[in-house]
């Protein structure tokens, strides 16, 4: 078994395992949908040694996102800067979380 077919490499959200129409197929969507999103830099496919793009399952997630809501009628761009603020929210709630963890109730919540 070569390092790329791994049980590992399987299992990782980040491995860029599909090829454009591969991915486009399992989207429900073109190849040029996946070209736009990634002209607006919504996400990079990797690039394989023969310089063809490949996308991991985390790379889907969010193009599935961005599908959504532009069958939703959200322009492309639009639906992209959502994208990006909703994971920007996301993450600013998760250290918010760890931070409240991290202090214990001595935060400004356990004054009132």
């Amino acid at each position: 078994m070569t390092a790329d077919a791994s049980p590992s490499r399987l299992d990782d959200d980040d491995y860029p395992a599909y090829t454009m129409g591969r991915a486009a197929e399992l989207l429900g969507t073109t190849p040029g949908f996946l070209r736009a999103i990634g002209e607006a830099r919504l996400i990079t496919p990797l690039r394989s040694e023969g310089g063809h793009r490949r996308y991991s399952r985390y790379q889907l997630r969010i193009a599935a996102r961005a599908r959504e809501l532009v069958d939703k009628g959200t322009p492309i761009e639009a639906a992209c800067r959502i994208i990006v603020l909703e994971d920007q929210l996301e993450e600013a709630q998760r250290i918010n979380a760890e931070y409240r963890r991290a202090g214990g109730s001595s935060g400004p919540s356990a004054a009132a």
